[in-house]
């Protein structure tokens, strides 16, 4: 079952998810070594094909034109297990050695080897994973299985498998599905390489194995171009790496193919996010020439160049790329607005002056994502007895007083188009089974945009992923391309991402927004906390709650529920501590008879102040609030809560302030 704000499982639902798993990890178990058998061919294409059908007569059933109707609660919630985690590969696909589908054995992971197939279904994509029948290159026929990506799904915008014809799959995991059938499982989006891009939807069927005929520098910027200008960016950037690859081969340095194509890359890349490429490609196509139109194309490379340091946060960079863009280019008035918000971000950066009125307001019209810039203040990140790392301030804080404020390193919102902003229940294999709620969109997010931006990885990489250490604090790089370790930045987003408040009227725990910001989560719980942290779409805002001297750490509170057993709980399951503050000391002595009846009266005046709104509020309301704030009160000894706060009255005293103005 659903609520607004968090999931309750009965007894029995627990136990029924957890036996249902546990089944699957005995039949992996059991099976393992298991050598490949061979299946129905024709079966499986079939299979594929009609799921595939299902489910885009699904999205048509949404409505006409794309109009999709009015979201509708649903109080269920896609549940998968997470751990028994394993390192994606870190070398160069040539570099592996070929192996047939036939010799695929089971739970293995067939280090040193890759595996190159062909698809010949279409692609059957369902709410967590995606999959299509394959079958090995130059093989016997009928040595065929189904190749199933998980949760990460996506390649530049499009689903992974349905982007190409022909994959390499880098040390191919051959695993038992939820269903208990033989798949080879792609956990990590860099195990998968794409070998020929598939620009028609049915190159599955018999003409799969035909090569397209561009071949030629020429002929891949004539594609590409045809690609982009039909919104086809996944395709046109294949389109122009190949044309790239060609040109750099020919020797001919009067050609200006090569700085073409990679500044025809870096457009399609900037409207993809990768901005990290569209830096480089940008930088890399100047001709450094003295004709008006080569100084015109650099211009239009420094823009690119430009734009892509501005998404990227490295504002200084964006600024040169500018001025050169002013210099080549002069008196654009683009151009002239691009250099003083620049300057205006890097003020910010050192600074802070921020205009929060002017951010609120702004928030609308840029998607809830204002254009601003993080500024870290006097606060350093060192290490925090008992508690890993955590913030700490530099100086002396008066309260009320700005301590930081950070742009989002990444948010999904339940604002966001699709599915983006998905919640899932998660059964942690290595942790006895526990069930936990998990923003599975959020960790779907962060992986590509670390996959498409790998600069930005050595700040989320090096945040706390527990045991599991993964590929440490930066992002590997091969031949192929960046290599994220997706067991890796789950475990980082459930330990440090943050809840917003709901963004939506239909939003729920099954859509939450959520968001990872890559220093403010450094901060450690405290029931006590010192700060006070507010949102202005991405942007978190911290100010001090109370006088902070220079030195103390940092803190707010991870949980402020006002039932001490439901906040140890929370605290205990999702990340793994008891607090042990002054204030939950004095709630534990507090007595298991005393915590009931708090439980019941918080309960109560939840419901109350759910179901009465505060505006004009008659009085027969006003007495029964009073009423349940005293009853509150009274389950507090005075001496022990002295100077204490006292979390139970929380949401009543709220109503009550809201009710007397």
């Amino acid at each position: 079952m659903a609520g607004r704000a968090t999931v309750f499982l009965t007894p029995e639902e627990t136990q029924r998810v957890t036996q249902k798993f546990e089944h699957s990890a005995a039949q992996r178990k059991t099976r393992a070594g298991e050598a490949w058998k061979a299946e129905d061919r024709r079966g499986l294409i079939q299979h594929a094909t009609s799921t595939s059908l299902m489910q885009e007569l699904s999205l048509a059933s949404l409505g006409f034109g794309g109009a999709a109707p009015e979201k509708k609660s649903d109080d269920t919630m896609m549940t998968y297990a997470v751990g028994a985690a394993y390192p994606p590969c870190t070398v160069d696909a040539k570099d592996l050695a070929p192996m047939k589908v036939a010799e695929l054995q089971l739970e293995s992971h067939h280090r040193g080897r890759k595996l190159t197939v062909h698809r010949i279904s279409p692609v059957a994509e369902l709410k967590v994973s995606s999959w299509a029948v394959v079958e090995g290159v130059d093989e016997e026929a009928d040595q065929v299985v189904v190749l199933e990506t998980f949760l990460h799904k996506q390649c530049m915008g499009k689903d992974h498998l349905d982007s190409g014809s022909k994959f390499i799959i880098k040390e191919p995991y051959y695993t038992l599905n939820a269903d208990n059938e033989a798949v080879v499982r792609i956990n990590h989006p860099s195990d998968l390489v794409i070998a020929t891009v598939s620009e028609d939807p049915e190159s599955w069927r018999d003409n799969y194995k035909v090569e397209d005929p561009a071949v030629t520098p020429e002929q891949c910027k004539e594609k590409g171009n045809a690609a982009l200008n039909k919104q086809r960016y996944s395709l046109a950037h294949a389109y122009y790496t190949r044309g790239m690859t060609a040109a750099d081969a020919a020797v001919d340095p009067a050609s200006t193919l090569p700085q073409d194509l990679r500044r025809n890359r870096a457009h399609v890349n900037l409207l993809l996010q990768r901005y990290d490429e569209a830096k480089s490609d940008a930088l890399a196509s100047l001709t450094q020439g003295a004709s008006a139109e080569q100084q015109s194309l650099d211009a239009k490379a420094y823009y690119r160049a430009g734009s892509a340091a501005y998404a990227l946060g490295d504002f200084a960079e964006a600024k040169r790329c500018f001025a050169e863009q002013d210099r080549l280019q002069p008196d654009s008035k683009t151009t002239q607005i691009n250099i003083r918000r620049t300057a205006k971000r890097l003020e910010e950066q050192e600074k802070c002056h921020v205009d929060m009125k002017k951010v609120v307001a702004s928030l609308p019209k840029v998607n809830w994502k204002p254009d601003v810039a993080g500024f870290d203040g006097d606060t350093i990140i060192k290490s925090s007895p008992g508690a890993g790392r955590g913030l700490f301030a530099a100086r002396d804080f008066q309260p009320g007083e700005l301590i930081m404020c950070e742009k989002a390193f990444c948010t999904v919102s339940s604002r966001d188009k699709g599915s983006a902003a998905v919640t899932a229940l998660t059964v942690d294999l290595d942790d006895e089974y526990n069930i936990r709620v998990f923003p599975a969109g959020l960790h779907r997010a962060v992986v590509q945009k670390l996959l498409d931006n790998p600069s930005l990885a050595p700040r989320i990489l090096a945040l706390d992923s527990g045991s599991w250490a993964g590929v440490g604090d930066a992002c590997p790089s091969t031949a192929d391309g960046p290599v994220v370790d997706t067991f890796q930045v789950q475990n980082i987003v459930q330990r440090n991402a943050f809840g917003l408040a709901p963004q939506t009227d239909d939003e729920d725990v099954t859509n939450a927004t959520t968001g990872l910001w890559a220093r403010a989560c450094y901060m450690n719980h405290s029931c006590l906390a010192n700060s006070i942290k507010d949102f202005a779409g991405d942007l978190i805002v911290l100010r001090a709650a109370r006088a902070i001297p220079a030195g103390e750490e940092i803190t707010h509170a991870y949980d402020d529920n006002g039932d001490y057993d439901a906040r140890q709980a929370l605290l205990q399951k999702t990340w793994g501590f008891m607090c042990r503050c002054k204030l939950c000391t004095a709630e534990e002595q507090d007595g298991e008879e005393v915590r009931v009846k708090r439980r019941a009266l918080l309960k109560e005046a939840n419901e109350f102040a759910q179901s009465n709104g505060p505006s004009g509020a008659r009085i027969v309301a006003m007495t029964k609030a009073k009423r349940l704030r005293k009853a509150l009160d009274d389950t507090y000894d005075e001496k022990r809560f002295k100077d204490l706060p006292r979390l139970a009255t929380k949401v009543i005293d709220h109503w009550l302030m809201l009710a007397q103005r």
